[in-house]
């Protein structure tokens, strides 16, 4: 290939990249801290409240019937010594049984406490992310990152909407539509 097409073939991907270049510095991103926004605004903070008293309380309930059961081993050893082999195999298998029970019940617990949390939460994550929404757009933004999930490595401190998006949230009342403006948007 000669100079010539070489420089021809060069200045003709320039002019390509050029524009795609320009349009690129016209393309305006921000990011969110999606964690601590459901940490921060008022509903996230009453809804992580109790969903923990219910936590507590089912720990509670739990920790209560796992000392019962750890009484009841104590008096089953105690006792082993004047029972038939028959009562004491009877005894144990009761015993191991009720154990067994409880680990389910404390493995249902898990699977409830993800399921309220999902309750909870779900409504709140809608309200977010219509605010989230309404802000992008009245900022002109063309994509919003979720700062821990997107693979986000760095970003400079003036896209950062979190501060807004709880702000507005909780200004809102969760009503993201008429959402006084904040003034902490991206730079343009």
């Amino acid at each position: 290939m000669s100079l010539r097409s070489k420089l021809s073939v060069l200045a003709l991907a320039l002019s390509l990249a050029v524009p795609t270049l320009a349009a690129a510095a016209d393309l305006k991103m921000g990011y969110v801290d999606y964690q601590r926004v459901m940490l921060e605004v008022d509903e996230g903070k009453s809804a992580k409240a109790r969903l923990q008293k219910w936590l507590e309380g089912r720990q509670k309930e739990i920790d209560a019937e796992q000392e019962s059961l750890r009484k009841e081993k104590e008096t089953l050893d105690k006792q082993a010594s004047a029972m038939s082999e028959e009562t004491r195999i009877q005894k144990a298998t009761d015993l191991q049984k009720k154990v067994y029970d409880l680990a389910q019940k404390w493995e249902k617990s898990r699977g409830e406490a993800a399921e309220r949390e999902r309750k909870e939460m779900e409504p709140i994550i809608a309200k977010i992310d219509d605010v989230i929404r309404n802000i992008a757009e009245r900022e002109g933004l063309a994509m919003v990152f979720e700062k821990r999930d997107s693979g986000l490595v760095y970003a400079l401190n003036q896209y950062d909407l979190t501060n807004e998006v709880i702000r507005t949230y909780n200004s809102s009342k969760g009503k993201a539509k008429d959402a006084p403006v904040a003034k902490d948007a991206p730079k343009k």
